[in-house]
């Protein structure tokens, strides 16, 4: 590969024309990612790489095979550790509970029949359980601009390895904000699916919180990430909580509506705990939608935020019992201590607490379905601020709480959400902000965020890369 070469954005577009015109080739740019994972050296962002020959040989393989002949041809990808690859080990962030994955689900098969390259597998905090990346046995991921602050989680690995120029994407996972917070802290886009609408047979167990969370995926930009969830997306019979209306989705990227309605949490809703640097951007970001056609409405917080505190102070943990429990039992002295302590909670909660819940959110549900289907989107930050490693090593529960008081609440809602980019703080590190919008509005979502991402003229990741020019 040429000098030029070396500092190479792998966002979809320009590895599809250096492809096209023969300037690039597969083999070149495994080559490259492996070179990179090489110079970044211990960075606790995979749990399994792939051997590089048998990246190449994949490569080689699609080489054979017309270019562009199929929707991922060549493009190199990542998946979370918690997610089955055959042939591969899972482990959930926990070593002890290894095993060889004898199959995988529906999504993650549609990438590699669509021509896609796998890089390996990714950190995570143990069991999905955290929204700061610091809860796993392999080592603490950092924000791709700071080594002394947080990457993210519970989709670490996955987040670094997008936003360090590892991967064009990753598959990751979301029921608290695990697909969300990562593409905050490290300038990537964050594409979370309406629940149902993605088949999670590819997660180890079907996931631990089955009647909520989703398959995510972290990209670039929002044209890629859609790009990708229109391949994965889709019923799957196999899958008890997958969609039957899934199928029938829109999710082709359309251009934004010249005007929109977005909704903005209200007064004393919008919290960035003395974060004044999030604070401003956050306010340009609405700046900048009201200048792009939209009208802000302020909207009553309270309802969502009694929403997301029933996540992981309500009985919603004991879902992950059922999962769990023979787990914490089995491997208790090797579990994260703070995780320990979350799912020791799951005891907590009677029957009736749980029916009493449920009846509370479908309440709240239909309290705030008016208004949602009065918006385009709803907007929020999509964390009110980034910590230190040191500070969460500290205060471990009350700061990840803080970290999702604009996550935890939108899959139990059954929302679709779209992170994206929002500029830097003056200390360097990046934040973002998130459209969310009713079940199975992603493309609306997806159209309105993308125009946003693309007026903020960031570059992509850690990389340096310009946003690509894509054909208007």
């Amino acid at each position: 590969m040429s000098a030029a070469n070396r500092d190479l954005s792998l966002d979809f577009h320009t590895l599809r024309n250096g492809y096209a015109d023969g300037s690039l080739t597969p083999v070149q740019v495994i080559t490259l990612i492996y070179d990179r994972i090489a110079d970044r050296g211990d960075d606790a962002v995979w749990t399994c790489l792939v051997p590089r020959e048998e990246a190449l040989a994949r490569a080689r393989e699609i080489e054979q095979l017309p270019r562009g002949s199929s929707p991922l041809w060549g493009i190199p990808f990542s998946v979370k550790d918690c997610n089955d690859v055959i042939g591969l080990p899972t482990t959930n962030g926990l070593k002890e509970s290894l095993y060889i994955a004898e199959s995988t689900g529906q999504a993650i098969s549609r990438l590699f029949d669509a021509g896609g390259i796998l890089i390996g597998k990714t950190n995570m905090d143990q069991f999905g359980i955290g929204l700061v990346g610091m809860r796993s046995p392999y080592g603490a991921c950092s924000s791709v601009f700071n080594d002394d602050y947080i990457s993210g989680g519970s989709s670490s690995g996955s987040g670094v390895s997008v936003g360090a120029g590892l991967a064009s994407f990753s598959i990751a996972n979301d029921a608290a904000g695990s697909g969300r917070v990562p593409a905050a802290f490290n300038n990537i886009v964050g594409i979370k699916p309406t629940p149902g609408l993605v088949s999670n047979t590819c997660v180890s167990g079907g996931g631990c919180v089955k009647t909520i969370e989703t398959v995510s995926v972290f990209a670039l930009t929002v044209e890629d990430g859609m790009d990708v969830l229109q391949l994965i997306a889709g019923y799957d019979p196999s899958h008890p909580f997958s969609r039957p209306e899934a199928d029938e989705v829109p999710l082709a990227l359309k251009a934004a509506p010249a005007t929109f309605t977005f909704g903005v949490p209200a007064g004393d809703d919008l919290r960035f705990f003395g974060d004044k640097d999030a604070e401003r951007l956050f306010e340009q970001a609405v700046e900048r939608l009201e200048a792009a056609g939209g009208r802000r409405v302020a909207v009553d917080f309270a309802p969502f935020e009694e929403v997301q505190k029933l996540l992981y102070e309500g009985p919603w943990i004991a879902e992950r019992a059922l999962t769990l429990d023979s787990v914490l039992e089995k491997y208790r002295d090797a579990i994260h201590p703070v995780t320990r302590t979350i799912l020791e909670k799951s005891h907590d909660f009677s029957a009736k607490d749980t029916f009493g819940a449920i009846h509370r959110l479908a309440e709240l549900k239909a309290q705030t379905r008016p208004l949602l289907n009065s918006l385009d989107v709803l907007l929020v930050p999509t964390v009110p601020t980034i910590y230190r490693k040191d500070e969460i090593a500290a205060d471990p529960i009350v700061l990840n709480a803080r970290l999702g008081i604009y996550t935890n609440f939108v899959n139990l809602m059954g929302l679709c959400a779209v992170a994206v980019p929002n500029g830097f703080r003056d200390d360097g590190l990046p934040l973002g902000v998130t459209f969310l919008a009713p079940s199975f509005h992603d493309a609306k979502a997806a159209a309105i965020a993308a125009a946003f991402h693309r007026t903020r003229e960031l570059t992509l990741g850690a990389t340096g890369a310009a946003y690509p020019n894509y054909p208007q």
